[in-house]
């Protein structure tokens, strides 16, 4: 990880690009590109205002996906157009980094979150956004939204079984997110 974010941020290296085309796609859920995994995963975290706030600075402060055990570096505190993050889940030398750039933001009064895109080196190419909505009956709902296709030989090889662990972490995201909101 520490490798991968140093080589991000170094002036003397070229920026990584991203590697897809469909930028800022996930802000219309429902059009998402063809010829990419589509993954949709909706679940209830709270109910009322104060869920609603506390739900929305632990996505866009990236204390959810910290929460869930995988290293995070971003550029920013707090998430923004342009910010660049790197994640990286796995153990030991399995570990593996995923540059990303923040796309687009959304703080408004009941809609909070942001998406982010795959830089070149990512195992993934496409885009994913994290959502925390404030319902009218006072729910909150955090939505994942994501497109995404092989960019690696070992992500091509994993053929079928990568889909099931990007939905797999979707729904640790929201439990993780539930249970941050309850403390």
């Amino acid at each position: 990880m520490t490798r991968l974010m140093s080589s991000l941020s170094r002036p003397d290296r070229p920026r990584p690009t991203l590697s897809y085309r469909e930028v800022a796609a996930t802000r219309t859920p429902d059009a998402l590109p063809e010829g990419y995994h589509h993954l949709r995963h909706s679940a209830v975290v709270g109910h009322g205002r104060a869920a609603f706030e506390a739900a929305g600075a632990a996505v866009t402060t990236w204390r959810m996906h910290r929460a869930t055990g995988a290293r995070l570096f971003a550029d920013s505190d707090r998430a923004a157009p342009g910010v660049t993050v790197g994640i990286s889940a796995g153990l030991g030398p399995l570990r593996l980094g995923a540059p990303c750039s923040v796309i687009w933001t959304a703080y408004e009064e009941r809609r909070v979150g942001f998406a982010y895109g795959t830089l070149t080196g990512h195992p993934e190419c496409g885009e994913e956004s994290f959502m925390v909505h404030l319902e009218p009956d006072g729910t909150v709902r955090f939505v994942v939204t994501a497109f995404s296709r092989p960019a690696a030989w070992y992500t091509r090889l994993g053929g079928p079984l990568i889909p099931l662990l990007q939905r797999a972490y979707a729904r640790q995201l929201g439990r993780t997110l539930r249970r941050l909101v309850r403390t």
